[in-house]
């Protein structure tokens, strides 16, 4: 278990990280989410003693990380993949990490078979590393004492579809068997599909936390039922849904309605409305994410129009 209790780092004048307090849970994925220069890393850094916290502590485990026996048994941790000697092979490098932690040298084996790393690659210099290539050692790395928590920042950085799919699965596979994981990533449909709880920081303060189901029932749709449907007959579809009293608004070749997908389909059945769309229009990760830091966000999101045909303006 994480336990992050009032948090904060200063760099002079400047707040990084302000009053954050938060927990992660053995056996769940958390996925920790926000814009460049939220505070993430930082909080992550100064879990692992990395950096000072200024005020608020930090425990795993009950303990601070500086008073681990021994930490890469307890705490696997990945804050930056290339942060390695770059004239050491892969192999060198978890062999260094095995002695360190008093393993066995048919470990570092294991680990490099688990990250799908050759024997050739392995024997390869780290400066002649793919980033992908990186990642999967520091995930190696982080593994290499079967420790019971990861700290993850951006380890899918640069892995391929297939490798993210493995990231996958081995996150929830580690998390299946009492682990606790602390995700950092951009990639939010990859968190949405792994995360069990999700922590939003932005400005270096926790914006919201919770589930994913109960985040985004209060989300950027405030949880309303929203579906997103198109006909063959886009008339017969407006008439339906009126007769049923739907709220339909025209969007592209069809409409958002103010109703679940259940009801929508319903309706258009029972007025033999053939469909070609019907999804779920609810508000997902990406939108709760950008909704609650838009104040922290580089760039504005640019709005849709429509006119009164449903063409984008």
């Amino acid at each position: 278990m994480i336990e992050v209790n009032g948090l904060t780092r200063t760099y002079g004048g400047f707040t990084a990280v302000d009053d954050v307090s938060f927990t992660c849970e053995p056996g769940r994925v958390t996925g920790f989410l926000g814009p460049n220069g939220a505070g993430k890393t930082t909080t992550m850094r100064v879990m692992v003693g990395l950096t000072p916290a200024t005020r608020g502590t930090v425990t795993i485990g009950g303990h601070a990380y500086r008073d681990l026996p021994n930490p890469g048994r307890h705490v696997g941790v990945l804050l930056d993949a290339s942060a390695q000697h770059a004239g050491r092979t892969g192999r060198e490098i978890l062999s260094l990490g095995a002695r360190t932690m008093g393993l066995p040298d048919g470990r570092v084996d294991e680990m490099l078979a688990m990250v799908s790393l050759s024997d050739a690659e392995a024997s390869r210099r780290m400066r002649n590393y793919s980033l992908g290539m990186k990642q999967r050692l520091g995930i190696a790395h982080a593994l290499l004492g079967d420790p019971e928590v990861l700290i993850l920042d951006e380890p899918a950085n640069g892995l391929d579809p297939a490798g993210i799919r493995w990231m996958r699965d081995l996150l929830r596979g580690y998390a299946a068997r009492g682990g606790t994981v602390l995700l950092s990533s951009h990639l939010l449909n990859e968190v949405e599909l792994v995360a069990d709880e999700m922590i939003l920081i932005g400005r270096g303060r926790i914006v919201a936390r919770g589930d994913k189901q109960s985040l985004l029932a209060g989300g950027a749709d405030g949880g309303r039922a929203s579906t997103v449907v198109s006909a063959l007959d886009r008339d017969a579809l407006a008439e339906a849904l009126h007769q049923q009293g739907y709220d339909a608004t025209p969007e592209g070749s069809g409409f958002r309605v103010a109703a679940s997908t259940a009801d929508v389909g319903r309706a258009a059945l029972e007025h033999l409305v053939v469909l070609t769309e019907l999804r779920n229009g609810s508000a997902g990760l990406e939108d709760l994410v950008l909704e609650l830091t838009s104040d922290t966000q580089r760039e504005a999101a640019p709005a849709a129009t429509h006119d009164t045909t449903g063409a984008a303006a």
